[in-house]
């Protein structure tokens, strides 16, 4: 049986690109059937990195059947993944997060959990030297994820490790990374075409804090204008995305990569709290600028108070 590898749901490029890296390296160097699979649409960002390497957009799945081996890649919270995650054999987990816990699994299995920006790097090391075997769509999809990931070295995230990695592909490949990267940002902030509630979506995940459920939704942009002007839309859209996914309260910060600073839409005074609480911020209207903050992942959730 196949062993599929796939990401958390609303895949940005990480989670778009570290399936197919690793499907390819258990294809082409281990031996082993693997098909990368995503959990949802790519974001504009992805589905770019996809086109610009002639890269085949993996299936789109909502289940996985009972007893089907997968490995996961770019998290380790079921909330992220198939509601059923736990009927399927787990054989592996690829990630840089924190752990959540609540995966099962049949047997024991192999699990790499690093500190660093990008599951794409971590894949690197794993790779060893057959990592100099990845034909040039396979490192340019790794190189996008690193870059995408570390916001080209601006988030907090970012370790020289993450860098090291990102400068050799971006040799091999002959590419100039700030160039790149640029390219990366301008597909990362086209969203004019998507809804509100698709811009909520759209690189979010679910929190628990104090007993209050959020959904915390990050849009990076080197155009923060674009969603920021539709600011009143999208928080009217809240009150139905939290409806639709259980949530308590939509937390939905824009970041801009060029500012290096988060905006956050401020619709009520529970929201108002987690600003003041969480990040020392002073609010007084519908959005509050924190300067510095780059990353859900070290700076957002682990400030997360109510």
């Amino acid at each position: 049986m196949t062993l599929q590898v796939f990401g958390h749901k609303s895949p940005d490029t990480d989670s778009t690109g570290s399936p197919i890296i690793w499907s390819w390296y258990l294809n082409e160097v281990k031996g082993i059937a693997a098909a990368p699979k995503l959990l949802g649409e790519p974001n504009t960002e992805a589905a770019f990195v996809l086109e610009r390497w002639s890269l085949d957009k993996p299936e789109i799945i909502s289940g996985v059947d009972t007893g089907a081996p997968v490995v996961i890649v770019d998290t380790n919270n079921p909330a992220e993944l198939p509601d059923n995650i736990n009927d399927a054999d787990i054989q592996g987990i690829i990630d840089h997060h924190k752990l959540v816990g609540g995966l099962e699994t049949k047997g024991p299995i192999d699990i790499t959990v690093r500190p660093l920006a990008c599951t794409a790097t971590i894949m690197y090391d794993l790779m060893g030297d057959d990592a100099a075997k990845m034909p040039d769509a396979i490192k340019g999809a790794a190189l996008s994820c690193i870059l995408s990931d570390t916001l080209e070295f601006r988030s907090p995230t970012t370790t020289e490790h993450d860098r090291a990695v990102a400068e050799k592909l971006a040799s091999d490949l002959g590419i100039n990374i700030a160039d790149y990267a640029a390219e990366l940002f301008a597909a990362k902030s086209d969203v004019s075409a998507f809804s509100d509630a698709e811009l909520i979506r759209m690189d979010s995940k679910e929190y628990e804090v104090s007993g209050k459920k959020f959904r915390v939704s990050v849009l990076e942009t080197t155009a923060p204008e674009i969603p920021l002007n539709r600011k009143d839309s999208l928080m009217e859209s809240f009150k139905t995305v939290q409806a639709e996914d259980g949530v308590d309260q939509v937390l939905l910060f824009v970041v801009d990569i060029i500012r290096e600073e988060a905006t956050l839409l401020v619709p009520n005074d529970l929201v108002k709290t987690v600003a003041e609480k969480s990040f020392g911020a002073s609010v007084s209207g519908d959005t509050v600028v924190l300067p510095g903050i780059m990353s859900r992942k070290k700076q957002i959730i682990p400030n997360l108070a109510v």
